[in-house]
């Protein structure tokens, strides 16, 4: 498949730059970039398992008495 881009001047030579240090190609270090975003886009980033503490703030570090009523004091719900 055939296209066409426009880069910016600056951005080319900085590509042509890359290609002739590494010896490859602008056509080479454009595919692998293409490739790289495709692969980042697939891989969902991952979550932390790890819980964070403390899961409820309290005033008083400690234990916390709640009752059925208490708990609104600590979570807030809509």
């Amino acid at each position: 498949m055939r296209t066409s881009v426009d880069i910016p001047e600056p951005v080319y030579r900085q590509m042509k730059v890359k290609a002739a240090t590494e010896g490859t190609t602008i056509r080479e270090i454009i595919l692998e970039g293409i490739e790289m975003s495709l692969r980042k886009k697939e891989t969902p980033p991952r979550k932390s398992s790890r819980a964070r503490f403390p899961a409820i703030k309290s005033k008083h570090p400690g234990s916390i008495k709640l009752g059925e009523e208490g708990v609104y004091e600590y979570i807030p719900f809509p």
